[in-house]
């Protein structure tokens, strides 16, 4: 069994509204209160961001807050975008990089996710770097190198020693949304190919320690099986991290997993 506290984070991308992300945080809170086996956090939108904190922090909770993406400039022209000292001002402490839609509904390139992910490490945040295949690129057979690809670029210049502030999602975009989810087979084949990158990238200790998580439509009723692979360290959780009740229920499928 692995050492690797279970991770599971909860995206609410482009959702709720200053009162629902408030009660949302509020069951969150409420539904995992005496959870201490797994490092939890949430993300919402920009907007709620100071709200979410202060009732995290109110109520004395471990929840960790999230932001979904970043600008990796620390200031200057550049319109509508965040800096990560903004973030931290409202007390983030992870965010996201290289989410799936950030790269195929925005277009962001590997390069991009790349300078994120190095400029939320400078800053001392954690990351989590997303990757994943599209259904296309599974279909084609090119699953492990579209994977492969996104690993080693979005962990170029990366070190060691940061990599212990680094998480990796694995996302099948092909699962995000579409009711479809990837087999326990299935998932743990990939999380095992990129632990083993990592492993090559910087050392096997670096790869034992590194969180690998699973990205695709966690129910859950399907929480249990797909956390409980070997490699699978946990979830980056969306639509169901709308509802406290089904997220708490993954959190305890995390906690319960081993």
């Amino acid at each position: 069994m692995s050492d690797r506290k279970p991770f599971v984070g909860g995206n609410w991308k482009m959702n709720t509204n200053r009162t629902t992300s408030s009660d949302l945080t509020r069951g969150v809170v409420d539904a995992i209160r005496n959870q201490t086996q797994v490092d939890v956090a949430v993300f919402p939108p920009f907007p709620y961001l100071l709200a979410v904190k202060s009732i995290l922090r109110d109520r004395g909770s471990a929840i960790k807050l999230g932001a979904q993406d970043c600008y990796h400039k620390p200031d200057g022209a550049f319109t509508g975008e965040v800096s990560i000292d903004m973030l931290k001002d409202c007390g983030v402490q992870v965010v996201l990089c290289g989410h799936s839609e950030r790269r195929h509904a925005i277009g962001e390139t590997d390069e991009v996710v790349n300078q994120k992910v190095r400029a939320v490490l400078e800053a001392g945040l954690e990351c989590v770097l997303c990757v994943g295949e599209t259904l296309d690129e599974r279909e084609a057979g090119h699953t492990d190198p579209v994977n492969q690809r996104q690993v080693r670029a979005g962990l170029a210049d990366v070190t060691a020693d940061q990599m212990e502030r680094v998480v990796i999602a694995y996302e099948p975009v092909w699962a995000i949304g579409t009711g479809k989810t990837a087999s326990p087979e299935d998932a743990q084949d990939v999380h095992h190919k990129v632990r083993r990158l990592v492993s090559n990238l910087f050392s096997a200790s670096v790869a034992e320690r590194t969180r690998v998580i699973y990205g695709g439509s966690l129910k859950p009723q399907s929480a249990k099986e797909i956390l409980s692979q070997p490699d699978v360290d946990g979830g980056l959780i969306g639509g169901a991290s709308l509802k406290a009740a089904e997220f708490a229920a993954i959190v305890q499928a995390a906690a319960t997993a081993g």
